[in-house]
């Protein structure tokens, strides 16, 4: 199975998908990571470009590891799928990959969103510099709506209360 976890910056998407990888197991891509992996800081640059290129190597690696195991389950974090070409080729991956696909778009309140990318940028805690709130209300002001079925989370609920209705909603498609 492949889940795509999507929202705006500072959204809780990262704490839901390490939630669900310990509890179903899972394998998390991730693209901050990845990106910081690919490039040397000098050329890191958070361009769309950069950030498609980074996407297209998370799909290959999610092909790679579901050629391995068919039975397994990645989840793809790190993009907030705001754009509909996003989550298409996700789709078409699913497809292609005859994987089941789930959607999971985290929400919160802006002040929410705001007070956790503030303490992000304070405490140097996430791996990409450009995410802030500056980036959130960029993202936001763009947002496509997602049109495939998903699960909308309130994040500013309990992160545990947020995963067991992920898994929930999980749990149905699993098995098939």
């Amino acid at each position: 199975m492949l889940i795509a976890m999507a929202g705006l910056p500072g959204t809780g998407k990262s704490v839901i998908a390490r939630g669900l990888a310990q509890a179903l197991p899972a394998v998390i891509l991730d693209k901050d990571p990845i990106r910081a992996a690919l490039f040397p800081a000098s050329l890191i640059e958070y361009s769309t470009h950069q950030d498609d290129f980074c996407m297209h190597v998370m799909l290959q690696v999610a092909e790679y590891i579901l050629r391995k195991e068919p039975l397994g389950t990645v989840i793809l974090d790190g993009r907030t799928f705001s754009r509909r070409y996003q989550l298409d080729a996700v789709v078409e991956l699913a497809k292609k990959m005859d994987q089941q696909l789930a959607i999971i778009e985290c929400i919160c309140s802006e002040a929410t969103a705001r007070e956790r990318l503030e303490q992000d940028v304070a405490h140097r805690l996430h791996v990409a510099d450009n995410r802030n709130f500056a980036l959130y209300l960029a993202i936001q002001a763009r947002f496509e709506p997602i049109e495939w079925p998903k699960l909308v989370l309130n994040t500013d609920q309990d992160p545990a209360q947020c995963i067991a209705r992920a898994l929930a909603y999980l749990q149905p498609t699993m098995g098939s």
